[in-house]
């Protein structure tokens, strides 16, 4: 559903609506609210189809009600195993893939059962009311009371002869609208203030070997996060350590080889996927030693902190992902200008109001998981979608917000690490796997270090490279380097090893993007949740001109999906990183499990050469001299696009960096080209060609 809610000019605030509620009027306001909502059913005075709709939602808010008393009670600690199962189904029971046809919180079901006018809005305000749940379980009153007070006046205006469907959108958009300093400063503040320790007190004080702690973060559990959780409680307590270990020693080596000191900061946060506690326990304690107190938040919940493509916190894996999928939108509801501009506005003031906590903040340290069954979303004509306009709204406050926040943390003053493991869905060879990714996340730091450094040799003394595909894979790519002034002191590739991105295994650049051309096009590749089929992107100097997949029949919806997963929504992005990676081990072990589309891209751009598009590797700190093993310094940080930073730095930024690896098995030939011609050949046939590098060949050999 294409919509704009239509008003540029935002209503006068109350004030009073506008700051956090005392605790004794937010007991007051919730008692009254919850007495009317217990009046609903069986009120009657809604007419069908809506009457339904409001009496599911009451019986639902009611469910949550129950669980946010015992969670103050105490009586959740006393439940047992299969009382703790029986209640998390109970709450997300009706968006499990079972159910989902029929639920509200769908919005093929909403606007069929409640009418084109008032369906897809309804939809909404319920999948609102979801957010309930793990505000009962933090214990947030504020946020219930508050989604239970719109949803009584939402109901009200179904109450007559007719429903007053322009009273619903307006009701839904100033409940976003006014609410936005509330739930949005809260959210800064939540990513950054380590006293906020509901989930970091499951983590350090439970008994991780009874699996009842997991339903205790309120998210949907289901065997995923069991099994995970009971596999690592069947692991010794060294290889927690060796996992732990290197987590934590990247994100201390990110620090170090860009010339950075993160002893004068306080804070790390933390974001995982919930089953990892164990490891994430001898994480915290390894990160206190540096002097690091780790912030853990919850992914966001509800549409003011939401990203569509984004999870910032830790999580669950989702009851759906059709209905993730359905409401990725739903800005749709509000975002216009008025709302753009108060929004950018409350971000500034929550900012200064916790800028003692965002000038400690050191950066994120990230466990991501993989293996799991590949997506394909629906698209759904009920759903919301953004216009133009508003898609360009939307990118124009990414791009503000970015600027706000790194006013507050400073890109040049922090670091990050992600390291990445498997779940079960991986297949029956999930322990073997499991433990052969801790082998790839262990590799020799030193042998890799050398030997990236006998292909940068040979890439410095390039003016472009040439890739070409083999079989059926049509890339053929012209990459444009930058010249080095000192080749003696300057190098245009980083040796990449295991720091920040762990495992090892990469050299990258940021390309000249003018001379930069042709296609690139990839069989079969997993971005996010999503398994691209054929997917082809053209470029001319530097930047994307046309894009295409194979995941639908209608070229329409292919160039939609392409756009909104790759290129997040911009017509067009530069290429801002070419990388060669080097870890064939982690390719031998994708093949031989049969694996090689399940790899995250954290571990796929190490297993061939790669392009992302959007922002340089360097975005924000490219006047952060940084330095090689040896010595020197890697100059190739800015691109035409980038350098606009100091003159219309509304114009350098597109906020995102997405990757896209041609695996080994597609690629027939890497070359260096050099500017009097001379060809050498990094790879060719696809393996590894240069003399120095031929221990790379190996795992291909046994595959």
């Amino acid at each position: 559903m294409d919509m704009e809610f239509g008003q540029e000019a935002g209503r006068e605030k109350d004030g009073a609506e506008a700051v956090l509620i005392g605790a004794e009027a937010v007991r007051e306001r919730h008692e009254l609210a919850l007495g009317r909502i217990r009046r609903i059913e069986g009120e009657g005075t809604a007419k069908e189809p809506w009457r339904a709709y409001f009496e599911r939602t009451a019986r639902f808010i009611l469910l949550v009600e129950r669980v946010y008393e015992m969670q103050e009670t105490g009586l959740l600690n006393g439940l047992s195993l299969e009382e703790w199962e029986a209640l998390n189904h109970a709450l997300y029971e009706d968006i499990l893939p079972s159910a989902y046809e029929d639920s509200f919180a769908n919005p093929s079901c909403a606007v069929r059962e409640l009418g084109e006018e008032a369906g897809a809005w309804l939809s909404f305000l319920y999948t609102e009311i979801r957010g309930m749940i793990v505000f009962a379980f933090e214990g947030r009153l504020t946020d219930m009371t508050i989604l239970e007070e719109v949803f009584i006046e939402v109901y009200n205006l179904f109450e007559g002869e007719e429903p007053d469907v322009g009273g619903v959108k307006e009701a839904l958009y100033y409940f976003v609208s006014d609410y936005c300093d509330m739930t949005l400063t809260y959210r800064v503040r939540e990513t950054l203030d380590p006293s906020l320790c509901f989930a970091k007190s499951i983590i350090m004080d439970s008994d991780l070997t009874d699996l009842r702690y997991l339903y205790r973060f309120g998210e949907y559990i289901s065997g995923t996060e069991r099994s995970v959780a009971a596999f690592l409680n069947g692991l010794p307590e060294e290889t927690i350590r060796r996992m732990a270990d290197t987590f934590t020693e990247g994100y201390r080596k990110g620090f170090a080889v860009s010339g950075r000191d993160y002893r004068n900061k306080k804070t790390v946060q933390i974001r995982y996927h919930i089953g990892f506690e164990r490891m994430i326990r001898a994480a915290v304690e390894n990160f206190r030693a540096m002097g690091l107190e780790p912030v853990i938040c919850r992914a966001a919940v509800g549409t003011m902190n939401r990203a569509a493509s984004r999870v910032n916190g830790y999580y669950a894996g989702p009851a759906n992902r059709q209905y993730e999928y359905d409401h990725r939108y739903d800005q749709a509801v509000y975002f216009d200008k008025a709302f753009r501009d108060r929004k950018l506005s409350v971000l500034k003031v929550a900012y200064e109001q916790y800028k003692d906590l965002a000038a400690g903040y050191a950066g994120p340290a990230v466990v991501e998981t993989f293996g799991e069954e590949g997506f394909a979303p629906q698209n759904k004509k009920e759903a919301f979608s953004l216009s133009e306009k508003q898609e360009k709204r939307a990118l124009s406050y990414a791009n503000e917000a970015a600027r706000i926040v790194d006013s507050y943390i400073p890109g040049s003053e922090t670091s990050f690490t992600i390291i990445a493991f498997p779940l079960p869905e991986i297949g029956p060879s999930f322990e073997a796997v499991f433990q052969e990714t801790i082998r790839i996340n262990t590799l020799d730091y030193e042998l890799y270090r050398g030997i990236q450094q006998v292909m940068i040799d040979a890439l410095d003394r390039a003016e472009h490279v040439c890739i070409t595909g083999r079989g059926e894979n049509r890339t053929r790519l012209k990459v444009k380097l930058h010249p080095l002034r000192d080749p003696a002191r300057e190098t245009n590739f980083e040796n990449c090893v295991a720091d920040v991105n762990i495992p090892v295994g990469e050299v990258f650049t940021s390309p000249v993007l003018e001379g930069t051309e042709g296609l690139l096009h990839v069989g079969s590749v997993y971005i996010g949740d999503f398994q691209f089929r054929d997917l082809e992107i053209a470029f001319q100097d530097g930047k994307t001109t046309s894009y295409t997949c194979r995941n639908f029949e209608d070229p329409e919806e292919c160039r939609a999906l392409v756009k909104q997963v790759i290129l997040k929504n911009h017509d067009s992005l530069p290429m801002g990183e070419f990388a060669i990676g080097t870890n064939t081990t982690a390719y031998e072990t994708a093949v031989r499990y049969g694996i090689l589309d399940k790899f995250p891209i954290l571990i796929a751009e190490k297993m061939g050469p790669h392009f992302a598009v959007g922002d340089t590797c360097y975005s924000r700190m490219e006047d952060c001299p940084m330095y090689n093993p040896d010595g020197k310094e890697m100059t190739a940080r800015d691109n035409a696009v980038s350098a606009l930073r100091k003159e219309r730095p509304q114009e350098a930024y597109f906020n995102c960096h997405t990757d896209i690896t041609i695996p080994y098995s597609e690629l027939d030939l890497i070359e260096a080209v050099e500017p009097d011609g001379t060809r050498t050949a990094i790879i060719a046939g696809g393996r590894f060609v240069l003399p120095g590098t031929e221990a790379l060949n190996e795992p291909l050999e046994r595959v």
